[in-house]
């Protein structure tokens, strides 16, 4: 195994223990922690790669980014909706100066604007 097919290997297992992080704590994404991880492992590992694509829960929004860059609706509205809690959180329990509040918002609304413009996949059943 090449020293590139090791870095990759590791860095899908960080992602998917990011993932895994991700699906039991509020406001931490899950999904695209997991579209690394697939990444990583389509370099080092195609049989932990399948696994992740054939995975029962994660596997369709996976396979939806890698085919046409799609996000479903639901996740859409969950990824938006943290990304205003986000924002909620940091401002009342920082009490940033205005500038840092709305370089912060700047960057959130981008975030979210690309999250909307995605394609819209159909929800996962």
């Amino acid at each position: 195994m090449s020293v590139m097919r090791i870095v990759y290997f590791c860095m899908g297992w960080v992602m998917v223990a990011l993932g895994v992080i991700g699906a039991v704590t509020p406001l931490l994404p899950t999904t695209i922690f997991l579209i690394m991880a697939a990444g990583c492992f389509a370099r080092s590992s195609p049989r932990l790669e399948a696994w992740l694509l054939d995975h029962p829960r994660f596997g369709k929004p996976l396979r939806d980014w890698r085919a046409a860059g799609a996000i479903s609706r639901p996740a859409k509205l969950m990824a938006c909706a943290g990304m205003t809690t986000g924002f909620v959180v940091f401002y009342v329990s920082a009490h940033p100066p205005a500038w840092l509040a709305a370089a912060v918002a700047v960057l959130l609304l981008g975030c979210a604007a690309y999250v909307v413009s995605r394609p819209t996949a159909a929800a996962s059943s």
